[in-house]
């Protein structure tokens, strides 16, 4: 993954991470069939609070991933 300096981020996978938060990132995530998505982190975040602070891989690793899709909670916030 990698970090450009204009608050967006590339990555092979859907993830939120807690370090990432209230930071603006647009992040640009790569799917197995090789298009691209890219997804507002903090409006994905804001909007799925409650879901994300009570998820166990949230609070032990400080993140949630998906690895072959865009979850169906975060498909409303796509930016072009």
């Amino acid at each position: 993954m990698s970090k450009s300096k204009s608050n967006s981020m590339q990555s092979k996978r859907f993830v939120i991470r807690k370090n990432l938060i209230g930071k603006g990132v647009i992040v640009e995530f790569t799917k197995k069939d090789g298009s691209v998505v890219k997804y507002d982190h903090d409006a994905v975040y804001n909007a799925n609070k409650a879901k994300f602070e009570a998820m166990n891989c949230f609070k032990k690793y400080k993140s949630y991933t998906a690895t072959n899709n865009l979850p169906t909670f975060a498909r409303e916030f796509v930016v072009d």
